[in-house]
């Protein structure tokens, strides 16, 4: 019988993301990114991590901002709904931080080339534009075959990715769905994975399903149950973008003072997602809920 990976997020966190990790979290563009995960690994103290991701939405400024960053990978940072990340900006200007520019696109191919075992992974974006000046792990190469200007974006494998989904069984067969995003490539390319999931189910469940699977279950280091774990950020099927704190965030994160103020509300106090719910409070959980359901459509893997 297959070993359950059950962990709550404190453990998960403690054993799997030791300080001066690289960490893809995030990894599903606007959706589902693993907040509660985030938090956990400002409570812990984590320092010198290098954050990789493609939108991390405000995620990765929050972690900037509490000194656990060193080094971002990423084709954006910011808040999505407002534009800048402050404590980002900050970071950058003070040089606490150091910057690998990318695009969507070069920080996928990163990963996949990770996934694949390979060095770099060749593609025509990025010629003509510049982040050549910026990125080492990008350059302009000739085809062997066609003599045709390519560029090589080098590999990626990060130490841990850490994926919010929907819901996955206690062995880390999971299912996710809506904007994968770069999700897949994150989990092959990576050591470790730590998935948080909106709820817990028995594998059965997982099996009838079997496309939804979003990585091999046995590549899998720890599951967690994370009921709300992807808020403010939407989680499809459970509940929406909670536009409001975004907007908040970027009042509370224009300056270091009123940033920590901020922690202290919503991070610091924080051990469970009981005790963050309780902070959101029922009538916010409410508004956020799906009121309008559309189920897909039904398949037969019979034989």
């Amino acid at each position: 019988m297959a070993e359950s990976k059950l962990l709550n997020l404190q453990d998960a966190i403690k054993r799997y993301i030791p300080s001066g990790s690289s960490l893809v979290i995030g990894a599903t563009l606007e959706t589902m990114i693993p907040f509660a995960a985030g938090h956990e690994i400002i409570r812990q103290g984590k320092k010198n991590l290098t954050l990789i991701g493609p939108i991390s939405d405000i995620l990765f400024d929050q972690l900037i901002g509490a000194g656990c960053v060193s080094s971002v990978k990423a084709a954006w940072v910011g808040n999505v709904i407002t534009g800048s990340g402050y404590n980002f900006r900050r970071g950058v200007e003070n040089g606490s931080i150091t910057v690998e520019d990318h695009s969507n696109l070069t920080i996928t191919m990163a990963l996949r080339a990770g996934a694949m075992g390979l060095p770099f992974m060749p593609t025509l974006t990025a010629l003509g534009g510049d982040l050549y000046k910026t990125n080492t792990g990008i350059k302009e190469i000739d085809c062997p075959f066609t003599g045709r200007k390519l560029t090589a974006v080098a590999s990626i494998n990060p130490d841990v990715a850490v994926i919010h989904v929907q819901r996955s069984d206690e062995h880390g067969n999971a299912h996710a769905w809506g904007n994968f995003g770069i999700a897949r490539e994150a989990c092959l390319a990576s050591e470790k994975i730590i998935l948080t999931a909106e709820e817990i189910v028995e594998t059965e469940f997982i099996k009838r399903d079997p496309n939804r699977v979003i990585t091999p279950g046995f590549r899998v280091s720890a599951v967690v149950h994370a009921p709300w774990g992807a808020h403010p950020s939407p989680a499809p099927g459970f509940y929406n973008r909670d536009h409001e704190f975004f907007l908040e965030y970027r009042e509370f994160s224009k300056n270091r003072e009123s940033f920590r103020n901020w922690l202290e509300t919503w991070v610091t106090p924080v051990r469970n997602s009981g005790d963050y719910r309780k902070i959101l409070g029922a009538g916010r959980m409410d508004s956020l809920k799906i009121k309008n359901h559309m189920l897909s459509e039904g398949v037969d893997y019979g034989y």
